[in-house]
């Protein structure tokens, strides 16, 4: 694949992603999807496959009242491509880290995004 269309697809899976969009983000994925989050170095979450990928992401519908990602920058590295991201999203509900409803979260992080026919087939999640 050509750089202008994995950041074509990566553009296109972040605009959905935005809009609250579960179909739209998941047409775009291939069926063997692997997305981890990772924290402070630490695996906290992992899903296999479309199925999980799309339970997750309908359970973090309920968690914000919007969010935006905002792509910075882009690298290839190896086989991946990494983005640099600014996230904002604002809380539909209490959360038990102690953070309220309507608080709004303000990040910076990296997402490394890998393909496979065409597909993204690895989303990793840094912050």
């Amino acid at each position: 694949m050509k750089d202008k269309e994995i950041k074509e697809i990566i553009r296109k899976y972040v605009e959905p992603y935005n809009l609250f969009n579960i179909d739209g983000m998941v047409k775009l994925l291939h069926d063997d999807i692997l997305f981890r989050n990772i924290s402070n170095g630490e695996i906290d979450t992992e899903t296999k496959g479309k199925q999980e990928f799309r339970n997750l992401a309908e359970k973090s519908l309920k968690i914000f009242s919007s969010r935006q990602q905002t792509i910075i920058d882009y690298a290839t590295i190896d086989n991946l491509v990494e983005v640099q991201i600014e996230y904002e999203g604002i809380l539909a509900v209490d959360l038990p880290n102690g953070f309220k409803t309507g608080d709004k979260l303000q990040l910076k992080g990296k997402s490394q995004f890998g393909f496979k026919e065409g597909k993204i087939s690895l989303i990793e999640d840094y912050s």
